[in-house]
């Protein structure tokens, strides 16, 4: 069996795509970061506990984790190109919803649409980058990951500088992100109409993979090995993102702002490592970098809740980056294990991630109402040991497919 060059097999990157859905990517994230960063806002206007609270993020990611694979599935037998204006048009629904609601069951109706419109983007989004990335799969996947990723890292700074001094009326100015949103995805969408008419007769394209010929056993257990990855590095983040706060409020005695900010310089630099990890898997090989990405933060993790406190914010650097190097990474690699399924493998690793933060929020907060912070802390700590399961993965080939 042969080896030959990806880059002549796939054609050239289509960059104003790549980008564009990207762009589009971090509009609906930071449409859904609205929501953590308007906990305070409604927990003062309307009077809602904490348990309501858990229950708002609850339903945003369940609805949103369950229902990706399915659209994923369901786009793969037909694909729906004008599927992403729609997705977010739910999603300007929702916002609309989240802004003027006066009560608690309008608001969880209102997060059900944002959680629809991003159970439907997400499959969708990562479908047109896999079409416009050419020979640079890694390199689009991530574009199109830092983008969610930095609409994700927003939330501490929309609660602090528009939340918080306009109020719940204040998540109306989302609206218009919603909006430029919809206008964009359309025209993303005609040319996604374009090229699945360019591509009947080139259906083995799309087909290509860096992985050698595997057989459905050793596909299956390589899919199982990736959502561990994703189950420990999905928990991991909802706890540094929802919980770790605490930690620095109560052992340090930071600020809430102050912790705020270091919450944010870890998902900064998560973003930085989700951008830089897809062309150093273009280069380095998938597996590699799933590997990279799962080692080098465990010693870290392990120390974090020890340390001084000048040593917390390196230490954040490092991992954030390092954790989220594999994002976009895993989604490729799933999407090459099984490339006739390109929307469920993007809807079922990133509809995972979302599941898992919300199960991972759950199971926190009990263990934190029964063990307090500081333990909670040292727990979660040794947890990223489970994502040495990636040296079992199956190794890739670097810019070759099977011929």
């Amino acid at each position: 069996m042969s080896t030959v060059n990806t880059s002549h097999k796939l054609g050239n990157p289509v960059y104003p795509i790549m980008f564009a859905i990207g762009i589009c990517h971090l509009f609906n994230d930071s449409l859904q970061a609205v929501i953590p960063a308007m906990f305070p806002i409604l927990a003062d206007e309307i009077g809602l506990n904490f348990t309501q609270l858990g229950l708002i993020s609850f339903t945003l990611n369940m609805v949103a984790s369950l229902l990706q694979p399915v659209i994923g599935f369901i786009s793969d037998k037909k694909p729906m190109p004008y599927a992403l204006p729609l997705g977010m048009s739910s999603s300007f629904i929702g916002m609309a919803g989240l802004a003027f609601a006066p009560e608690y069951w309008m608001i969880l109706v209102s997060v059900i649409f944002l959680g629809l419109g991003s159970a439907v983007f997400h499959p969708e989004g990562s479908r047109v980058s896999f079409m416009a990335a050419g020979s640079k799969r890694g390199l689009s996947q991530s574009i199109y990951q830092v983008g969610g990723n930095s609409g994700q890292a927003l939330a501490p700074l929309i609660g602090a500088f528009i939340l918080a001094p306009l109020g719940q009326k204040g998540a109306a100015l989302f609206l218009l992100v919603a909006a430029v949103g919809i206008f964009m995805l359309s025209k993303i969408s005609a040319w996604y109409k374009k090229q699945l008419e360019e591509s009947v007769s080139k259906k083995k394209k799309a087909l290509l993979s860096s992985l050698p010929s595997l057989s459905k056993k050793q596909i299956g257990i390589a899919l199982i090995l990736l959502m561990i990855i994703i189950f420990v590095r999905s928990f991991y983040v909802t706890n540094m993102t929802n919980f770790y706060v605490f930690h620095l409020i109560e052992n340090y005695d930071f600020t809430i702002r102050k912790g705020q900010l270091f919450i944010f310089i870890f998902l900064a630099l998560g973003a930085v490592g989700t951008l830089f990890g897809g062309p150093m898997a273009d280069r380095l090989g998938r597996r590699n970098v799933i590997l990279l990405s799962t080692a080098v933060p465990i010693p870290l993790c392990l120390v974090l809740p020890y340390v001084p406190v000048w040593a917390v914010i390196l230490l954040l650097i490092f991992i954030g980056f390092f954790i989220m190097l594999s994002f976009s990474v895993t989604v490729v690699y799933a999407q090459e294990l099984v490339p006739s399924k390109i929307g469920t493998m993007a809807g079922l690793t990133v509809g995972l991630a979302f599941g898992m933060g919300a199960i991972g929020a759950v199971l926190i907060g009990i263990f934190m109402d029964h063990l307090g912070v500081y333990t909670t802390m040292i727990i979660v700590s040794t947890l990223p040991i489970l994502g040495l399961v990636a040296i079992a993965l199956p190794k890739d080939r670097r810019n070759t497919v099977q011929g």
